[in-house]
């Protein structure tokens, strides 16, 4: 059974404050293109398929189109992550269910089984579930594991204890030699992070010992936005954007393997480019910076400016008006001189002021400028 693992796709997330709907369009068509390029019968969505409890009409459209489409060329299993409203992501399973996508927001029911395409449920319970068709894999499922989600009160229980028994869980279906995946969105002890994951609890009560995983053929996981492994076959699939300029040079990709009763073979990472690259520049200087964003316009850019006096309201402007740039920076650099101790008695407030700017930028203060500052001091 040929496999592809994706996750963390974040649809609605904003960069800064803008919108990138049409990237999150374009990332659906690209998983849909690997899909049939690669051979793929069966896709794994490891959590965080919006990047809020409520995400927006235009969101939950692009999520049901692209889902729709993907689906018409292999079967689809999505669970939940904690940027998802589990309620709410899987309230539409019972149309799904009809297009060979199956929604996992809890683990505390099964999967409605029939066989609706070439890979389908054959048999299900609590947290797990057992896919057929071009060979069999059996699904140890957790989505984002939380007492609430899991509608369990209080108790003595630490949350090793918990993970224990909510995996436990997911591995009481599985019978004979078949092979397996576990898939969940939890944060291993010792995974990188980057600066667009929130609310992740690092190397606290929350990080789950890479000891905990149950043994399997593969773990699918979801929540980091990285791409990497841990241990002998842990992997994060990573997001299939760039979500913050921490990432820059972070290429995106999904997993696609064959799982064979041998376990994993011919893994391989496919690369994603649909999505807009994010980069860093610095530049000295305004006309440089804005050569820099012309050569650029495929990307998103932030963009640090190195100057030795402040912007004027015409070159911020022209600055602003370039689309693809989404954060500046300014760095005034003084110019050190060496001057000799001279006193400011008796001296005029643009005297001072004069004095100062020369001090600090190594220049003449222009006469704007200086304008400005004596109506606020009421000098004439």
């Amino acid at each position: 059974m040929k496999i592809l693992h994706t996750s963390d796709l974040h649809i609605g997330k904003k960069l800064m404050g803008r919108e990138r709907l049409d990237e999150y369009r374009g990332v659906f068509s690209e998983l849909e293109a690997v899909c049939v390029r690669e051979g793929v019968d069966f896709v794994l969505i490891a959590g965080d398929v919006f990047d809020t409890y409520t995400p927006s009409a235009e969101a939950e459209e692009i999520f049901y189109r692209g889902i729709k489409s993907l689906s018409g060329k292999c079967a689809v299993l999505i669970i939940s992550g904690n940027h998802d409203d589990y309620v709410r992501l899987a309230a539409a399973s019972v149309f799904a269910e009809e297009q060979n996508v199956y929604i996992i927001g809890n683990n505390l029911a099964p999967v409605n089984c029939a066989k609706r395409g070439k890979i389908y449920p054959a048999k299900s319970g609590n947290g797990w579930v057992v896919f057929e068709g071009n060979g069999s894999v059996y699904i140890n499922a957790l989505p984002y594991p939380n007492e609430a989600r899991f509608k369990e009160g209080r108790s003595d229980e630490t949350f090793e204890e918990k993970m224990t028994r909510w995996i436990n869980c997911g591995e009481e279906g599985k019978a004979g030699k078949i092979p397996s995946i576990f898939l969940s969105h939890i944060f291993v002890a010792g995974g990188k992070v980057s600066d667009s994951e929130r609310e992740i609890d690092l190397g606290g009560a929350r990080a789950v010992p890479l000891s905990l995983l149950p043994d399997c053929d593969y773990c699918a996981l979801g929540h980091l936005h990285k791409r990497q492994r841990l241990g002998k076959n842990t992997y994060y699939s990573g997001a299939p954007m760039q979500f913050s300029f921490d990432e820059c040079g972070a290429e995106k990709s999904v997993n696609v393997f064959d799982l064979t009763e041998n376990g994993i073979e011919n893994f391989k990472q496919v690369e994603l480019t649909s999505a807009r690259k994010l980069i860093r520049l610095q530049t000295n200087g305004v006309e440089e910076g804005l050569s820099v964003l012309d050569a650029n316009k495929e990307c998103f850019v932030e963009l640090t400016l190195n100057l030795n006096a402040p912007m004027t309201p015409q070159e911020s402007s022209a600055l602003h008006e370039k689309e693809n740039l989404v954060s500046l920076r300014t760095e005034v650099q003084s110019v050190e001189n060496t001057f000799e101790k001279i006193s400011n008695k008796n001296k005029s407030s643009s005297q001072l002021f004069s004095n100062y700017y020369k001090m600090r930028y190594g220049a003449e203060v222009p006469k704007e400028l200086l304008t400005l500052f004596l109506s606020m001091t009421e000098e004439e």
